[in-house]
């Protein structure tokens, strides 16, 4: 107990302070978001994985909180994910490596003892899916951050109530290192998380959540792990339907996402992550609870119909056209420029003639 405080309060202070010091290096090399209106910095993501690793490590090391056979091998995976997702800040990689990259990270996490090789499959998939929901979701200042602790304190009680500590603990760890890099990244924010955070962060997560159903019945189990992960998995569907709707191509960016349509709405951004945050507890609480045992099963339906319902109330909010109509002047129209008449122009050169 004591060791987990002060391994949570040494990750926040240790992220927060790295955010701030890789700041400059990031502005020094150019690694920066530049869709956004001002360009970021991206190293953000690499302070989180860091210092989650190093502290969560230190634990082995001392003894104080051994990590397992298991543990060991979710803390490898998740930084190569995040080493991934760094090559993907430095320089342009396509959509198609990191999907590739992560689910061979997602094969070596999988509980197959567990779960089975034929259940395992769909777990990897799984952890895919919500590892890329995590990156999309990296568009708007603390949005990942925010989202990404709630989620983790969410997976950590489910650990928790396994006897899973270690798991547990290292929730722990990642959701304080999550709330040190929000102190730099809270609108306006000085620092983003980047591929190599949000990748990672996504990673951890799904996996986490993989580990503590393991075991548990696999139709329950599916209502559990989408109620911990909502909103991700729904800007997913929301970003899909709208691109194939519109026919453009899957893989192309575009300004379809959640927060995105939110802003269009006029939310503020600040507005949009205390929104999404709420939201993104909600559906966490019901799993949380569903797994616990003290809610129905069937009250993950009212998540995923919850969560339906605002994806087609999204999608009738047009993101590809402008943002807004320009203002019209009080008390009238705005009128086209007139159009010269014939004897206008003849008069015009009768004058300029002489």
């Amino acid at each position: 107990m004591l060791y987990g405080i002060a391994a949570a309060t040494t990750a926040l202070l240790l992220a927060a302070a790295l955010a701030a010091l890789l700041r400059l290096p990031a502005l020094r090399f150019g690694i920066l978001d530049r869709r956004r209106q001002r360009p970021l910095p991206l190293l953000g993501g690499v302070a989180v994985a860091l210092v989650t690793c190093l502290v969560a490590a230190a634990g082995e090391w001392t003894r104080f909180a051994p990590l397992g056979s298991e543990i060991c091998r979710l803390l490898i995976a998740a930084g190569a994910v995040a080493v991934l997702g760094l090559v993907a800040d430095v320089r342009r990689v396509k959509a198609r490596f990191l999907v590739g990259g992560t689910a061979v990270a997602a094969a070596c996490v999988v509980p197959y003892g567990d779960t089975g090789f034929l259940l395992g499959l769909p777990a990897v998939g799984w952890i895919v899916l919500v590892t890329v929901g995590f990156k999309a979701l990296d568009h708007a200042d603390a949005l990942v951050g925010t989202v990404g602790v709630v989620t983790a304190f969410g997976v950590g009680v489910c650990a928790a109530a396994e006897v899973m500590d270690e798991l547990a603990v290292l929730l722990s760890v990642l959701a304080a290192a999550l709330t040190g890099f929000l102190m730099q990244n809270w609108h306006p924010a000085r620092i983003g998380l980047g591929a190599s955070g949000s990748l990672f962060v996504g990673f951890v997560l799904a996996s986490s959540a993989v580990m503590t159903r393991a075991g548990h019945d696999p139709v329950s189990s599916i209502g559990v792990l989408y109620s911990l992960t909502a909103l991700a998995t729904a800007d997913v569907l929301l970003v899909a339907l709208s691109r194939r709707l519109a026919g453009r191509p899957l893989l192309r960016r575009g300004p379809d996402h959640v927060a995105h349509r939110l802003r269009r709405i006029g939310l503020t951004p600040q507005g949009v992550t205390v929104l999404l945050g709420l939201g993104a507890f909600a559906a966490v609480l019901v799993g949380v609870l569903v797994h616990m045992g003290w809610m129905a099963e069937a009250r993950v339906l009212w998540v995923g119909g919850v969560a339906l319902l605002a994806v087609f109330a999204l999608l009738h909010i047009k993101p590809y056209g402008p943002r807004r109509q320009p203002s019209l002047p009080v008390g009238g129209t705005v009128r086209p420029p007139a159009q010269a008449t014939s004897s206008q122009v003849g008069a015009r050169l009768r004058v300029r003639n002489g």
